[in-house]
C-alpha cells in the first residue's frame, strides 16, 4: 500500500503517524510551505484523509483533493466534517468509537464529585494554609444523596455513565431526539423538561449544527438555583455566554467543564469563578485510551484500502455501499 497517498492537515499522536508512514506514503500539511503547490501537483493523488479536528473538512477543503475515498478520523467527535458534503461525493467517514467510552465515563464522574462536593476548592483551601488558619473547608450544599441526574445524549459513552451513576443510587433521566429501546431510565422529550426535572444535567452531546448552543439560557432558567451543570461532551452544544451569564447571576449553582466552544480558549470569567470545575478536555486523555483510539483509526485506513472495508464508519456515510 506504499504507492497509497494520504493527507494528515495536522500533527497527529506518534502511533497513528508512524503506522500510517511505514503502510501508506504519507503527507504532513503543516511542514508544507507552499501548499497551494502541493495542491497543483499532488492533490489529485491523495486517497485518503487523516484528521483530529485541526482544520474543518468541507467542500472548500475537499476541492484540493478530488479523489479522497475515506476520511479517518480521530475521535468519537467528528463535527470537523463535513460528513453531508462527503457522502454527496462517496466519500467514507469514519471514527473512533467503543474504545474510548469507558475512559471518558470515568473522567465525567470525576468531574461531576469534583464539582458536587467541591473537592478542587476544598484542595485549594487546604494549600493556601486556611484549613490551619481559619478551620474546616464550609460544608457543602450540594451532594449526590437523593439527587436526580439528567444526561443528554444516552449513546455509548451516556450509558456507560449511567452504569456508573447507578452505583451512586440515584434517580436517572434522559434526553435524545428518541427514546432509547429497552431503557429503564425516564425518558423526557425535551431539553428544558429534562433540565427542570434533575438537580444535576450532564451534556454528553456531539458538536455539529443539529446541536449548536442547543443548551442555551432557557435551559439553564430551567435547571435552576440548586442545579449543576456538567458538559463531558462539546463546547460548542452549550450557549456559552448564556452558561456564564447563568452562573454569574446564580441561575445555575455551578459547573463542571472538560470542554469548551472555542478550545483551548477559555473565557476568563469561567477561570475567575470559585462555583465552576474547569478541566483541560481530558476526557479520553490517557496513553492507554489514545492509543486504542490511534490503533482503530488506522486499522479503518488499511481496512479500506485492503479491501476489507471500514471498521467504524459513520452513521451518515455510504457504507456499505447499496
Amino acid at each position: 500500500m506504499k504507492s497509497i497517498e494520504l493527507l494528515a492537515p495536522g500533527p497527529m499522536m506518534p502511533l497513528v503517524m508512524e503506522k500510517l508512514g511505514e503502510a501508506f506514503t504519507l503527507h504532513k500539511l503543516w511542514e508544507i510551505a507552499d501548499k497551494d503547490a502541493f495542491y497543483r501537483e499532488k492533490g489529485a493523488a491523495i486517497r485518503g484523509l487523516v484528521v483530529g479536528g485541526h482544520v474543518r473538512i468541507d467542500e472548500a477543503f475537499l476541492k484540493n483533493v478530488p479523489n479522497v475515498e475515506i476520511i479517518s478520523n480521530f475521535g468519537v467527535g467528528y463535527d470537523s466534517v463535513d460528513v453531508k458534503v462527503a457522502a454527496a461525493k462517496g466519500i467514507i467517514v469514519t471514527n473512533t468509537p467503543d474504545v474510548l467510552s469507558e475512559e471518558v465515563a470515568d473522567t465525567c464522574l470525576g468531574l461531576l464529585l469534583m464539582t458536587v462536593r467541591e473537592l478542587p476548592q476544598s484542595e485549594r483551601w487546604l494549600r493556601a494554609g486556611k484549613w490551619e488558619g481559619q478551620g474546616p473547608y464550609p460544608l457543602t450544599h450540594t451532594t449526590l444523596r437523593g439527587s436526580t441526574v439528567g444526561i443528554i445524549g444516552l449513546g455509548r459513552i451516556g450509558k456507560a455513565i449511567a452504569r456508573r451513576l447507578e452505583a451512586f443510587d440515584v434517580k436517572i433521566e434522559y434526553h435524545n431526539r428518541r427514546p432509547v429501546a429497552d431503557c429503564g431510565y425516564a425518558y423526557r422529550a425535551s431539553l428544558k423538561e429534562l433540565a427542570k426535572s434533575v438537580d444535576i444535567l450532564v451534556s454528553v452531546a456531539p458538536g455539529g449544527p443539529e446541536t449548536h448552543h442547543m443548551i442555551d439560557a432557557g435551559v439553564f432558567e430551567a435547571l435552576g438555583p440548586k442545579g449543576i451543570f456538567i458538559n463531558i461532551g462539546r463546547g460548542s452544544a452549550v450557549d456559552e455566554p448564556a452558561m456564564v451569564e447563568a452562573l454569574k447571576k446564580g441561575t445555575i449553582r455551578s459547573a463542571g467543564l472538560d470542554v469548551f466552544e472555542f478550545e483551548p480558549k477559555v473565557p476568563a470569567e469561567l477561570i475567575a469563578m470559585e462555583n465552576v470545575v474547569l478541566l483541560p478536555h481530558v476526557g479520553s486523555g490517557t496513553h492507554h485510551t489514545r492509543n486504542l483510539m490511534g490503533q482503530l483509526l488506522v486499522d479503518n485506513m488499511t481496512g479500506w484500502f485492503s479491501g476489507k472495508g471500514p471498521k467504524t464508519p459513520v452513521g451518515e456515510t455510504p457504507w456499505p455501499k447499496a
